[in-house]
């Protein structure tokens, strides 16, 4: 009786030829992109919301966005994540069409827009909210609830709104300021050396254990 086994890494394969159909029709990336794509980037006064007529072509602000409402909602805290999530997450790699914008492009755009990402993020939560989506995630990222039925008895007041709003500011701000705390302290190699040390370690181990179990095999035969 054997176990059961997973493919062989090398083997060529045919996996589902679009992206498309890794992420389910009710995943929560599709109403991120619905919402970015709808933005007004020129209005919303985002850094090289018009593309240049000259030069090399930069990123959209609305792809930008999305990868940062991402992260906020999966609380993804540096560039650098943001970048690797990039590479390896498929809802990611489905909500940007591939790209995969480095680090410090990550990390200027909020530099330069950084309003402007807290108003989005802002209006998202609160869209989500007046729709029930996402409801026990957002009350984990700032810890209040929203009343998502708008009855006669529930309808916020302007100063209800107003207190809302800037309850999201606060927590969305200090988002994007442990992004930058994260970024001034982490290194481009760290987790690369660390990782590849250990597979060094964990190979000079299995030699050490297999020399080992040779050994007490070979002192049982003598007895």
């Amino acid at each position: 009786m054997s176990y059961i086994r997973g493919e062989d890494r090398e083997q060529a394969s045919f996996l589902p030829a679009r992206i498309d159909d890794y992420v389910g029709a009710e995943a929560a990336v599709r109403v991120i992109d619905a919402f970015a794509e709808g933005l007004d980037v020129v209005g919303l006064d985002f850094v090289r919301a018009v593309p240049a007529a000259t030069g090399r072509p930069g990123y959209d602000p609305r792809d930008l966005l999305k990868l940062y409402v991402y992260g906020y909602l999966n609380e993804v805290r540096s560039s650098r994540k943001l970048e690797r999530e990039c590479g390896r997450n498929v809802e990611l790699m489905w909500l940007l069409r591939r790209l995969a914008p480095d680090f410090k492009t990550i990390a200027d755009f909020r530099r330069e827009n950084g309003p402007g990402i807290v108003g989005t993020c802002r209006a998202f939560v609160l869209f989500c909210r007046e729709q029930g989506l996402f409801a026990t995630r957002l009350v984990a990222l700032d810890g209040s609830k929203f009343r998502a039925a708008a009855s006669a008895k529930r309808i916020m007041g302007e100063q209800d709104i107003a207190e809302e709003a800037a309850r999201i500011d606060q927590r969305i701000a200090g988002y994007l300021a442990d992004l930058d705390a994260t970024d001034g302290i982490e290194t481009d190699d760290a987790d690369a050396e660390r990782t590849a040390a250990a597979l060094v370690e964990l190979k000079a181990r299995r030699a050490e254990l297999a020399a080992l179990a040779a050994m007490l095999r070979r002192n049982t035969a003598q007895f």
